[in-house]
């Protein structure tokens, strides 16, 4: 994950919450406020959950390149 996409994340989730305290959740402030949040989510998700590590190997003995268990 690049530190740019971090930021845009936590800087569109900061507006959010300062519009909370600000008591202004259901104007046309809010809804792009939350449409920039929910964008900036998905492609900070996206970004977390595209690394794929199976830590498991080392703990149960199976090769490295294989998704199988084994058998006991």
């Amino acid at each position: 994950m690049t530190n740019i996409d971090d930021f845009r994340f936590n800087v569109a989730t900061n507006q959010l919450m300062m519009l909370v305290v600000a008591n202004e959740v259901s104007e046309f402030r809010w809804d792009e406020a939350a449409m920039r949040q929910k964008v900036a989510y998905e492609i900070w998700a996206r970004l977390l959950y595209a690394v794929e590590t199976d830590p498991m190997p080392c703990l149960d003995g199976r090769p490295s390149n294989s998704l199988v268990p084994p058998k006991d």
